[in-house]
């Protein structure tokens, strides 16, 4: 048997299927605010949060949606994560009552620099990653830290040949 490729071990995500995990998220956290059950807000971690992020905006009914732009990866490769763009500093305070959401947790840095800057914000993602499940609170679907993740808005649709033959 050959060995993989790093790509070669990966889990790839559909629009259906994003949209099915994203709503099956906003149903933990249905209710799980602090204010009787109820969030303040929205904020999404760009570029990953913001598909997830609008769908348990619609399915929670939350109105206040911002977002935080951090820079973590160049392409594949991981780097030290920055903020680029911050939310709104009044809707954020220390983050009571705001759901943080991302597309998926890998190794935590991300979350981690956003949850130092608001340390009472409840911190949800689609997927987790054994090394970053420390960061978050909520999440749907556990994958393998060395699986790559193809999410929908990365991907086109292209014919494969196949691994035997060509007929």
């Amino acid at each position: 048997m050959t060995d993989r490729l790093p790509h070669e071990k990966g889990f790839h995500i559909s629009w259906d299927q994003i949209h099915r995990d994203s709503r099956a998220l906003a149903w933990r956290l249905d209710g799980q605010g602090p204010d009787d059950g109820a969030w303040r807000g929205i904020v999404a971690i760009t570029r990953g949060g913001m598909a997830p992020a609008m769908i348990i905006a619609r399915e929670l009914d939350i109105r206040t949606v911002d977002t935080i732009s951090v820079k973590s990866y160049h392409h594949q490769e991981r780097g030290e994560a920055e903020v680029l763009k911050a939310p709104n500093a009044d809707l954020m305070g220390d983050g009571e009552g705001i759901l943080i959401i991302d597309d998926l947790v890998d190794s935590g840095k991300t979350l981690e620099l956003v949850r130092n800057l608001y340390p009472k914000a409840h911190f949800a993602t689609v997927y987790a990653k054994p090394k970053g499940r420390p960061q978050v609170e909520t999440f749907i679907t556990e994958v393998s830290q060395d699986t790559w993740i193809f999410f929908p808005w990365d991907m086109a649709l292209q014919y494969v040949e196949p691994y035997r033959g060509t007929d």
